[in-house]
């Protein structure tokens, strides 16, 4: 079938040659969830979608991700018809995700679905952003550029290089051609249109009875060919969730993932709040404790030199909540900074040394957890964990801190999971070396500028304590600016 360009008026923005009007008022951004998978290929009783991942769902976490940029205006999320219920119930009963203005039955393949979402956007000279609900680990600094792109082009696809040489075989499974590597993409979600164009596209392919596509962008490529489809960078980690071992992959992939916790959003919503920071007589907890207090929290500063606090201890976490509880009514947040280091073989440890150390660093956040909950899912707070840099691979000469470390991140995503009907956040700071008195005892004096700044990794728990985050992972390393300075922190993504 003959295709004709589609009759754009001169001028229409995204066509070659055109120049974009000068004007303040930015399109309305549609961002559309493609959830209609039902995990036939996963072997599941539950579309892949729901599965959970690192706490949350897939579904949640990349509802998230457009929930939280700031260019996106709407979300519309298109399921399977007989798991609408399921997904009203997890993502608007709660009411934390104020975007999303439908839940709409999805149609029977990829692009009648897409056809359907069209259909539901009110504006239709929108810009419309399609991704794949099961595409969770997407870089949120994505969505932004791809939006951004529509300021240039009127249809944008999302795609990495190919790390592999890629063949091309006849029927009989006979390699026929070896294209080159340099000019070969893998496609990725999102793909983001102009309405106009996207909308033009899917009315011709209506038209053609052998009309096939497996994403958006190749319905724009073959029946609107005269628009210049433009190619946004994606991420290696932007895997899309299709068999069983994806979800494994997906689940380390979000423990070893640097989730940016970028200082300048609003902590407004500390103020008042009442915070037990336990470990709060020196570096990281001390930090804490100033910076929130600042931020008008009331706060409940706990340590074994300051109070004779031994959060190994239940009898002390148990009094601590309670008169904390008592005095303000109600505890918010809770936040467990409290560790030990010791250096040396493992071997040469003393049973007492052992024992001591997983105490502290590991039983103590059961121990916290269990005590904490019912407060928490009063108050619909949150529990903040530290590991640290060490929680990826072990290390030499301090073995029982990188395993209970390595312990906490798991510890960190079981609970959002098993919390999250509670509405109880959980997350995981895990600074690199910071510049701490315990850091100092274990290993001495260290080069100037090596070392984070307590005061940095405190900056950057706040705001992961004023977010919506849970069972995240928030690696927050160099380099960095002083954010007091009125600069900016960098969490490494």
């Amino acid at each position: 079938m003959e295709q004709q360009p589609p009759n754009f008026p001169p001028g229409t923005p995204g066509m070659p040659g055109t120049q974009l009007p000068h004007s303040t008022a930015r399109p309305w951004n549609a961002s559309v969830i493609l959830a209609g998978g039902v995990g036939a290929r996963m072997g599941l009783d539950i579309p892949k979608q729901f599965v959970p991942i690192a706490g949350r769902t897939s579904l949640e976490h990349t509802v998230e991700l457009f929930q939280s940029c700031e260019l996106v205006d709407e979300i519309i999320i298109m399921m399977t018809s007989g798991y609408i219920p399921k997904a009203r119930e997890l993502l608007l009963d709660k009411g934390q995700y104020s975007k999303i203005s439908a839940i709409l039955p999805g149609g029977a393949d990829r692009s009648e679905t897409s056809r359907l979402a069209l259909d539901a956007i009110a504006d239709k000279d929108a810009n419309v952003i399609f991704h794949d609900a099961v595409r969770p680990l997407l870089d949120g600094d994505i969505i932004g550029a791809c939006i951004r792109a529509l300021d240039v082009y009127a249809a944008v696809d999302t795609a990495i290089p190919s790390a592999d040489t890629i063949i091309e075989v006849d029927d009989d499974n006979f390699i026929r051609a070896v294209p080159p590597r340099a000019k070969l993409r893998r496609g990725q979600t999102p793909q983001a249109f102009r309405m106009p164009v996207i909308a033009q596209a899917y009315e011709r392919a209506a038209r053609d009875p052998d009309f096939a596509a497996t994403d958006d962008c190749s319905v724009v490529l073959k029946y609107c060919p005269d628009v210049p489809i433009f190619v946004v960078d994606g991420d290696d980690a932007n895997i899309k969730i299709t068999q069983p071992i994806d979800i494994h992959i997906a689940d380390k992939l979000f423990q070893l993932k640097h989730k940016t916790a970028l200082p300048g959003g609003s902590t407004d919503g500390l103020r008042g709040k009442t915070i037990l920071v336990f470990g709060a007589s020196s570096g990281i907890g001390l930090e804490l404790v100033q910076q929130l207090e600042a931020e008008g929290a009331f706060v409940v500063g706990q340590s074994r030199t300051g109070n004779g606090m031994f959060v190994e201890d239940r009898r002390c976490v148990v009094q601590a909540l309670t008169e904390a509880a008592a005095t303000c009514g109600h505890v918010d947040h809770v936040i467990l900074t409290a560790g030990v280091l010791s250096v040396g073989p493992l071997a040469q440890l003393t049973d007492e040394q052992l024992h001591h150390d997983v105490d502290v660093n590991l039983t103590a956040a059961f121990i916290v957890a269990q005590e904490s909950q019912r407060y928490l899912a009063e108050s619909k707070g949150s529990l903040t964990l530290f590991a640290s840099s060490s929680y990826t691979r072990g290390r030499a000469n301090y073995t029982v801190y990188s395993a209970t470390k390595a312990a906490i991140v798991n510890l960190t995503q079981a609970l959002a999971d098993e919390w999250s009907a509670d509405g109880i956040r959980v997350n995981c700071i895990s600074p690199s070396r910071t510049a701490t008195p315990m850091r100092t005892r274990a290993f001495g004096a260290e080069l100037e500028g090596s070392l984070l700044p307590a005061a940095a990794v405190a900056d950057a728990s706040v705001q992961v304590l004023a977010s919506a985050m849970t069972g995240q992972v928030v690696d927050v390393r160099l380099p960095y600016t002083d954010t007091t300075s009125s600069q900016q922190l960098v969490a490494q993504p």
